[in-house]
């Protein structure tokens, strides 16, 4: 994920690149106007989000705005000394997807950012389509995708990953999933073959099975997918 940020101070853009590092963004951060436009016109499309001071020396955060909206469609937040409403409409006005006020803590500025690109994502996602992470479920086509690949599920396999997706972020028990199972798949699975399953899931679809981070095990109460 790369961000784009534009702050003339150079303390707090230095603060702020660090802090986003450490979130495991990428950032390209620019001082002033000019090298913003430079980088908008030459390399926006590598840019996910952009954080943009509202008052820089040689230019404004809306303008840079607004040139960014017209090459592609990527969320915005400024980042504004300012919190009267003029300032604020006039910046959603001009595209923006957020604003933050100053001072302000990088946890504050990491969840809008998050939230954001929450919004953004869910917006241009096919229809029938759930994204857990790097996995993209086509609930229409019965098709589950790990970056842009197809991982190929046996029937049963895909059932079960589909019960984690409609309950992201809940933690399941082993006697739920096997009743669900049950009622999806009219066949018999027994508590050894849902362990067997769920291995086989992982080996599909984690980037490292010994060390799952896509279906998690919650000790002594089951299994969740999602935070």
């Amino acid at each position: 994920m790369k961000i784009l940020l534009v702050e003339d101070d150079r303390t707090i853009a230095s603060g702020l690149e660090y802090s986003l590092n450490q979130e495991e963004y990428e950032t390209v951060l620019c001082h002033d106007a000019a090298s913003a436009k430079e980088m908008i016109q030459n390399q926006i499309d590598e840019i996910d989000l952009c954080l943009f001071d509202l008052n820089l020396p040689d230019g404004s955060g809306y303008d840079l705005c607004a040139l960014v909206k017209k090459r592609r469609d990527i969320p915005v937040i400024f980042l504004t000394a300012f919190d009267d409403e003029v300032n604020v409409v006039m910046g959603l006005d001009m595209g923006a997807d957020d604003y933050i006020t100053k001072p302000f803590r990088i946890r504050e500025l990491v969840s809008r950012i998050k939230s954001v690109l929450r919004r953004y994502h869910r917006q241009t996602l096919p229809q029938n389509t759930i994204e857990i992470g790097n996995i993209q479920i086509n609930t229409l086509e019965g098709k589950v995708n790990k970056r842009g690949t197809e991982v190929l599920l046996t029937a049963l396999e895909y059932r079960l990953f589909l019960i984690f997706a409609n309950h992201i972020g809940q933690v399941l028990t082993r006697a739920q999933l096997l009743d669900r199972i049950w009622d999806v798949a009219g066949d018999f699975v027994n508590d050894n073959t849902l362990t067997v399953y769920i291995k086989r899931l992982r080996e599909k679809l984690e980037d490292d099975p010994q060390n799952p981070t896509l279906i998690k095990t919650i000790r002594g109460m089951g299994y969740k997918v999602g935070d």
